[in-house]
C-alpha cells in the first residue's frame, strides 16, 4: 500500500487515542466513638463480626475507644465505609445501644 492509497483510506486523518490514568479511590476511616453506655463486649462483638477482627484486635480497638475516646474498626473506600456505619449503627440500635459509629476521609488523601 502505498502512503497515497493509506492517505485515501484514512482521508488523511490521524487518529489519537486518549489514556485515561486511572485514580485509587479514596479511602475513609471508620471510626466508634466512645459513650458511657454501650457495653464493652457489644463493641468487641461488633468489631469481631461486621470488621472481621480477632478477639484480641477487636479487645485492643475497643480498650483505645474506652480510654482515647475513639478507635479506628477499619478504612475502606467510601461505599464500604458507609455501608459498615449503617449496619453498625441499625445493629446498634436494635439492642438499645447508642454506639455512635462515624466514617471520614483517611488523612493525607
Amino acid at each position: 500500500m502505498t502512503r497515497r492509497d493509506a492517505d485515501q483510506a484514512g482521508q488523511g486523518r490521524t487518529q489519537t487515542l486518549e489514556r485515561t490514568q486511572t485514580q485509587r479511590p479514596r479511602l475513609y476511616r471508620v471510626l466508634l466513638l466512645n459513650d458511657d453506655y454501650t457495653p464493652m463486649d457489644f463493641v468487641v462483638m461488633i468489631l469481631e463480626r461486621y470488621f472481621r477482627k480477632t478477639e484480641q484486635d477487636a479487645e485492643l480497638i475497643m480498650l483505645a475507644v474506652h480510654h482515647k475516646g475513639q478507635g479506628v474498626a477499619g478504612v475502606y473506600t467510601r461505599d464500604i465505609a458507609e455501608t459498615k456505619v449503617a449496619q453498625v449503627t441499625a445493629h446498634a440500635r436494635r439492642d438499645g445501644h447508642p454506639l455512635c459509629v462515624v466514617a471520614e476521609p483517611e488523612v493525607g488523601e
